[in-house]
């Protein structure tokens, strides 16, 4: 049996989650210039509710949403289940908050955060991370995203980012496209005492081989540590997103671009839609169905047989952004896309 949670433990995590809602929302404002967060505060019938923040047509975001949710219940739904299936029967809790921004500007990434903690009678557990979806891949936007997240981890507990970037490569991955939806970050799901880093579905792949590799020297962590890594990745997003759009807000772009765009969005869909445990969880809890969905983009489009030209910076994104890489320490990369040109 895990060892209980602090007493205060729901209170201090809904603290820590409003409190980075804050100051995601106004730092996002801040850059935007034009546009303000809308909050709509919402009830759930079966207990719980939640704030939701969404912004609209400003000088960066065409649309985005940031909310938070506290929410329980007295059975999980089968997404849960099926990886916890000790908390079955058990009253449950959760909260989170969960952000998607999709820029304007081709040139600018969508971005995705989630951080969020459960309850369930003796069992609770920690989970979340961010990624990085680009429409036209830089290099040093993807170093730099990585670096601000590795470090985050690192001042904590050098293991972690070995074992949660190669699970964020897992996780975000559309398996019918047989690409990943962009460069990643970093991912992780029921972290709680045992001090087994990867609980995921995949026990051949490369974040469950770095796991084990790692067991013997990862060490258990308790709830402060898992707390404090909530609170460290959480702050640690302004400083890996704000440099990338002050570097890509003014670049000139046009309809091929935007097109480029809308279809890559299409992408985001399929894998929201589809396989994104939150949206599922979120649906399976009869959770509000606006604030769930609110990770869609405003604008998208499909296209039947789309093939990008070889060598052009559609191709690139497609044949090495959208595909698992090491973005710190390949030199291979530097020489492959080295090129910053918007």
């Amino acid at each position: 049996m895990l060892p209980p949670p602090p007493v205060n433990s729901r209170e201090r995590v809904k603290t820590l989650l409003m409190g980075l809602q804050d100051k995601i929302c106004s730092g996002l404002e801040q850059i935007d210039g034009e546009a303000l967060f809308r909050e709509d505060s919402w009830v759930r019938p079966e207990g719980g509710g939640g704030r939701s923040r969404v912004i609209r047509n400003g000088r960066i975001f065409e649309q985005g949403g940031v909310n938070f949710s506290e929410v329980e219940g007295d059975q999980l739904p089968p997404s849960i289940l099926n990886q916890r299936p000790e908390a079955k029967g058990q009253h449950w809790f959760a909260t989170g908050t969960s952000m998607v921004l999709h820029p304007r500007n081709p040139y600018i990434p969508t971005v995705h955060l989630n951080y969020r903690y459960f309850e369930a009678g003796p069992v609770w557990w920690f989970g979340g991370g961010a990624d990085l979806t680009p429409y036209y891949g830089f290099l040093s936007d993807a170093q730099h995203f990585h670096r601000i997240l590795k470090t985050a981890c690192d001042s904590l507990n050098t293991n972690y980012y070995k074992v949660f970037k190669p699970w964020c490569d897992e996780y975000f991955y559309l398996p019918h496209r047989g690409e990943t939806r962009g460069i990643g970050g970093i991912f992780y799901d029921y972290q709680d005492p045992s001090g087994i880093l990867y609980r995921g579905q995949n026990s051949s792949g490369l974040a469950a081989a770095a796991s084990e590799a790692l067991s013997t020297i990862s060490g258990p962590h308790n709830w402060e540590d898992l707390f404090t890594l909530t609170e460290t990745c959480g702050n640690a997003f302004l400083p890996s997103y704000l440099p990338i759009i002050e570097k890509r807000q003014n670049s000139v772009y046009g309809e091929e671009e935007r097109q480029f765009q809308l279809y890559r969005r299409g992408r985001y869909v399929e894998f929201n839609l589809v396989f994104d445990r939150g949206t599922i969880f979120g649906l399976q809890t009869n959770g509000r169905t606006e604030s769930i969905l609110m990770s869609m983009p405003p604008l998208v489009r499909w296209e039947y047989g789309y093939t990008a030209k070889v060598g052009s910076r559609e191709h690139l994104l497609t044949e090495v952004f959208n595909r698992p890489q090491n973005w710190l320490e390949d030199p291979y990369l530097v020489q492959y896309c080295g090129d910053e040109k918007a």
